[in-house]
């Protein structure tokens, strides 16, 4: 440990408590009061340069690197900095750049005999390295560096592959050749597990396995990876970001607000933080919250199409259609082929009154959009046999505690498995109680989660699906998009949904004469199939429920109940409820849903009344 320099005098009064906690064994304390200083100075070279010593101390020497780095460069004729940063860097593996620093050390005229044995050490290292050929040279690495920041990714996917035939334990390049394949959008998980177990003390290299294993729908390994890299580097604005993502996905938003927020602590302006804050304060029913992150996002970004999707999910929320679907149209002129919020959009027009021909103009719009992303399949090696099962496919994200799941679970109870070959191919990432009821059923279960729509059309087709059912129509987190492949000769949409896709691919839709009268077949474009009764096939809740007593007997009068979303309550409804509740005299209506956890909401709601 060094001496104190001069500064102010809270500063340098609180740099000896931190000396003394350090050297009495408080390291603790020690750590707290050198993070307090260096909050108020960050380039303090004290504070930095035992911070870094701390760290080394227990066991975390690449985590101590920025601080011995930031020491030696704002006092760089101090020795001990030098040699304590490269005592940090041989620790991690780092031989050449260690001896780069001791050379420099002693060309400040720094010789002393601690300096030389670390010298011979490193020395040494390097020459152990090469013998075994793990390491390979500061030109390769470089090279590699230089081919990523060109955007080289192909050549720098091969260099390094190359590299790794005569260094196959080179953590360094199992990372360059993992990073090079993120980018392109290969499969990189297998070269960065293989990096974060070689390089244990890497931030970065657990960062980017964290991003490969969010990708693939891993999110417990990856919010376990992202938390290594946080013990490793802890001020990184942008792994606490991805950790608040890695926790939203995995339903704990609460959680997920804590990591934004200290991301936010760290790089107040990043947009993308603010939008996902956002996203996770409205899972949470906080609207005003949610729609303050959107906004400040667009004030950051205005060209941010995914802020402005979000911004219209919220306002559709609180029943602001016209806010709604202005900020739908704002993300799909800022990228014309966002098939989410087009999807939005048509959601929030089935939300209004008397809008079916626009929306049906719309869904068009829609449907040319995807289709021009695709490349429909126009054969099939399906066999007409009529003694065959048919192999029918089932595409949700809703094979969960889901009303999708709900309706959907009796129904597949009374399949006759000797006619119908069913795979589900769910578009989500959770499994429940309900996932785990209806699994039993499929005789394959095909996650699509990770997958583009033209590699999961490619599994259906290879499948020789015989009729592709969609369970979604443009509801959240849909996969309509694949359906403009084609990949089952037969396409067909039901129960997610009540209004047309739109898609010239999707052959028929499954209705009833309640949710789709003949007088509105014009406003579809698949084929009605309709059901003499209902679409729906209700599944009864498997749990004992005591019944009481009807509470109007004690009451006095009637109470309706609704609690769905309020977006789904527009005018038509409003008028028809109040006409009921005028009809029933003294009847209440009970009305439950998240949005009422908002004050201003439930004024508006009364105020409709």
């Amino acid at each position: 440990m060094s001496a104190t320099t001069p500064q102010s005098a809270p500063l340098d009064a609180a740099l000896q408590q931190a000396v003394a906690h350090h050297r009495a064994g408080g390291l603790q304390e020690a750590e707290q009061l050198y993070r307090a200083i260096l909050q108020a100075l960050p380039d303090q070279p004290d504070a930095n340069h035992n911070l870094g010593v701390l760290a080394g101390q227990v066991g975390q020497h690449a985590a101590g690197l920025p601080f011995l780095k930031t020491a030696w460069a704002v006092k760089p004729d101090q020795g001990q900095y030098a040699l304590s940063y490269a005592g940090a860097l041989l620790a991690t593996g780092q031989a050449g750049e260690a001896l780069d620093v001791l050379h420099a050390a002693m060309r400040r005229g720094f010789n002393t005999p601690a300096v030389q044995t670390l010298r011979q050490q490193a020395e040494a290292a390097m020459l152990d390295d090469a013998m075994r050929g793990n390491t390979p040279t500061s030109a390769e690495i470089n090279q590699l560096a230089t081919l990523f920041n060109t955007g080289q990714y192909t050549e720098m996917e091969r260099r390094a592959r190359l590299l790794l035939e005569r260094h196959p334990d080179s953590g360094v390049t199992w990372k360059a050749l993992g990073v090079s394949l993120q980018v392109q959008g290969k499969d990189a998980l297998p070269a960065l597990q293989k990096a974060a177990g070689l390089l244990r003390d890497d931030a970065d290299a657990h960062y980017n396995l964290g991003n490969a294993l969010q990708d693939a729908g891993q999110f417990d390994a990856a919010a376990a990876s992202y938390r290594r890299a946080l013990a490793l580097k802890p001020d990184d604005a942008d792994t606490h970001s991805n950790l608040g993502a890695a926790l939203q996905a995995l339903g704990q938003p609460a959680d997920a607000v804590e990591s934004y927020a200290k991301a936010l602590e760290i790089s107040p302006d990043d947009a993308a933080t603010h939008n996902n804050l956002g996203a996770a304060l409205q899972t949470l029913g906080q609207f005003d919250g949610a729609l303050a992150s959107y906004r400040r996002a667009l004030e950051i970004k205005p060209d941010f199409a995914e802020a402005h999707n979000n911004l219209g999910n919220a306002l559709k929320d609180l029943d602001q259609l016209d806010g709604a679907m202005a900020s739908y149209r704002r993300a799909l002129e800022i990228k014309s082929d966002y098939a989410d919020a087009h999807s939005n959009l048509l959601f929030a027009y089935s939300l209004t009154d008397n809008a079916s021909g626009e929306m049906l103009a719309e869904a068009r719009r829609y449907d040319q959009r995807v289709t021009r992303q695709a490349r429909p399949y126009t054969a099939w090696r399906n066999i007409p046999a009529p003694a065959r099962r048919l192999r029918v496919g089932l595409v949700s994200p809703d094979l969960r505690n889901h009303p999708v799941g709900y309706f959907l679970e009796s129904l597949l109870t009374h399949i006759d498995p000797a006619r119908l070959e069913l795979t589900a191919y769910p578009a989500h990432h959770f499994d429940d109680e309900l996932t785990a009821r209806i699994k039993r059923y499929f005789a394959a279960w095909k996650p699509l989660v990770g997958l583009s729509d033209e590699t999961a059309a490619g599994l259906i087709y290879a499948d020789g699906i015989d009729i592709l059912i969609d369970l979604s129509g443009h509801t959240a987190n849909n996969r309509l998009p694949l359906f403009a492949w084609k990949p089952a000769p037969v396409q067909v949409s039901w129960l997610g949904y009540f209004a047309t896709t739109g898609m010239t691919a999707m052959d028929y839709l499954i209705a009833d004469p309640w949710t789709l009268p003949e007088s509105e077949e014009v406003y579809f474009t698949e084929k009605i199939l309709r059901l003499p009764e209902t679409r729906l096939c209700f599944t009864p809740p498997d749990v004992a429920v005591s019944v009481s007593p009807l509470p109007a007997l004690t009451n006095g009068y009637v109470t309706f109940g609704c609690f769905n979303n309020l977006a789904k309550m527009n005018d038509d409804v409003v008028a028809l409820w109040a006409r009921v509740l005028q009809a029933t005299p003294g009847s209440r209506l009970f009305l439950k849903t998240k949005q009422l956890g908002e004050a201003t909401m439930r004024q508006r709601t009364i105020k409709r009344f």
